[in-house]
Parts: C-alpha cells; sequence; structure tokens
C-alpha cells in the first residue's frame, strides 16, 4: 500500500511538471523589421571642391609662355629662355619671385609682345627693348627692309638669328685647355682648365643679369646678356667680382676661376641663343 502510494505521487508530480512547462509564456522572438515598407537612406555627400588652377593657367599652350616644372628656379628659367630671371618676376607680378609652383604658366617674353604677329625668336629680336649690349652687337643694323610687325614671319627670323652672330665679336673667357667639348644631352658648354684665381673674362660686351649661387649644378655662377639673342654663362667660379644690373665689357675680368660645385678647378663655358645651348665653339675664334 505504501508503495503504490509513493508511486502515485510521484505521477502526480511528473504531470504537474508538464502542465507547468506547456503553460508558460513562450519566448519573445526579436522583431522582424519589414525592409520593403522602410525607405531607402539617401546618402549626402559633401560638395566638391573646385579644381585649383595654376596661376596663368589660361595662357597654357601660348607662345611665349614657360610652364614650370619640378625643381625649375626662376634663375634657370631665365636661363633657358634667354631672358632675365628679373625680367620674368616683374613681367608676371610675381610678389616673391623665390616663390614658384608646378604648372604655373610664366610669360618670359616682353608683354608687348602679344600684339606682334610674329614668333616669339621675331618677338626677341626685333620687338622691344633698346640692346643692352653695347659696341659691335646692334641689331638694329640688321639689313630688313620691311618692319617686323608686317613681314611674313619666315624671313625675319633669318635676320634675327644672323644678326647677333655677325656682329659679336666673341673671345674666349679663359686661356685654359679645353677639357670636355659641347654635347647637348650631356654637356651644354665648354669645360676650360686652369688653376683656381685665373681670370675669367667677358667673352663680349653685355649685362649682368645674374650673379650668384642660385642654381644648382653650376656653382658660383654670372650669366651676360648680350643682346635679345644671345646669353653666355659663367660657372664654378671661385668668386664673382661683377653685380647684376652691372655693363661689362668685352675682354673684362669679371670673375675668378674656382671648382664650386665641381669636381675640380675649370670654367664651364655657355652661349645660349634664345634660351637654347648652342656650342660655343662654333662662335669663340679659332686658337
Amino acid at each position: 500500500m505504501t508503495g503504490r502510494l509513493r508511486s502515485g505521487w510521484w505521477l502526480a508530480g511528473v504531470a504537474v511538471v508538464l502542465l507547468s512547462a506547456c503553460g508558460s509564456k513562450p519566448m519573445s522572438r526579436a522583431p522582424v523589421e519589414d525592409r520593403a515598407s522602410v525607405p531607402a537612406r539617401v546618402e549626402l555627400s559633401a560638395p566638391t571642391a573646385p579644381v585649383k588652377q595654376p596661376p596663368g593657367f589660361e595662357n597654357a599652350g601660348k607662345a611665349g609662355y614657360y610652364t614650370v616644372k619640378p625643381k625649375d628656379t626662376l634663375i634657370g628659367i631665365g636661363l633657358e629662355t634667354g631672358q632675365s630671371h628679373k625680367d620674368i618676376a616683374r613681367w608676371n607680378s610675381l610678389e616673391n619671385p623665390n616663390r614658384i609652383e608646378v604648372g604655373q604658366i610664366l610669360r618670359v617674353v616682353p608683354p608687348v609682345a602679344e600684339s606682334v604677329a610674329v614668333t616669339k625668336a621675331v618677338t626677341a629680336g626685333t620687338a622691344t627693348a633698346t640692346p643692352i649690349a653695347a659696341g659691335s652687337a646692334k641689331p638694329s643694323s640688321a639689313p630688313a627692309s620691311a618692319p617686323a610687325t608686317t613681314a611674313p614671319s619666315t624671313a625675319p627670323v633669318a635676320v634675327a638669328a644672323a644678326t647677333p652672330e655677325d656682329d659679336i665679336g666673341w673671345i674666349w673667357p679663359s686661356n685654359g685647355t679645353v677639357l670636355a667639348g659641347f654635347d647637348e644631352a650631356k654637356n651644354k658648354g665648354l669645360d676650360i682648365g686652369g688653376v683656381a684665381g685665373e681670370p675669367v673674362l667677358a667673352s663680349a660686351d653685355g649685362k649682368v643679369v645674374y650673379a650668384g649661387a642660385g642654381l644648382r649644378g653650376y656653382g658660383n655662377l654670372i650669366i651676360l646678356k648680350h643682346n635679345n639673342v644671345f646669353l653666355t654663362a659663367y660657372a664654378h667660379n671661385q668668386s664673382l667680382l661683377v653685380k647684376e644690373d652691372q655693363s661689362v665689357k668685352k675682354g673684362q675680368k669679371i670673375a675668378e676661376m674656382g671648382n664650386t660645385d665641381a669636381d675640380r678647378v675649370k670654367l664651364h663655358f655657355e652661349v645660349r641663343r634664345q634660351g637654347k645651348p648652342v656650342d660655343p665653339a662654333k662662335y669663340l675664334p679659332s686658337r
């Protein structure tokens, strides 16, 4: 009897547990979002800033303008274009000539050249300023039969190129031995040997458009402008004896030979025709 009671109580307990489980509240489920009823989000992006154009961008591609490249300096641009770096700074209203940016477009011919319907070479030879060089270099004596502004662009080019070559009486800037000749790709002039302190002479009458050490690879450098076509450069000097804007005469001592920014004592001498390096040996007298 006692065993049956115990079995009954056990079965009753199991039934109570089962009934409790069946009547308990089911576990809550996470709500399901009906994405079809939710409007799509609209991402609002910030307005795109306008692209900053370099100064002078409106003149890109025009004759008489130069696009600044990496590592360019105003002094180097002047040498490459046959102009004074001070003139370029003035023509472009540069407040700080030492601050130019890559991609900037610079005027490298006088402003009055805009009204002359000729090439840059003709403009440089005939359009504007009085020739700087004294003595025999007088581009105004060119045998031109018609005004440069009306003549065909091909005819004045030959006149402008020939006149300075005929009129400038070049001399050697040093009596030393030529160590390296002209090579348009590797050596833009002549390397002339010598000893430290040896005189460096002006190769022709002209005006000092640069005197300093601001052009990498040239050391202490002097650049002379002889007329509106020709420049000469004298590099690696030990000391400079002339200043910018100073007029010099052919044969005048302008520097002393040295080895600044060079592997030995030497004079690196360049002749630039409208900014382009040309072989000085073609202009200098034979020895």
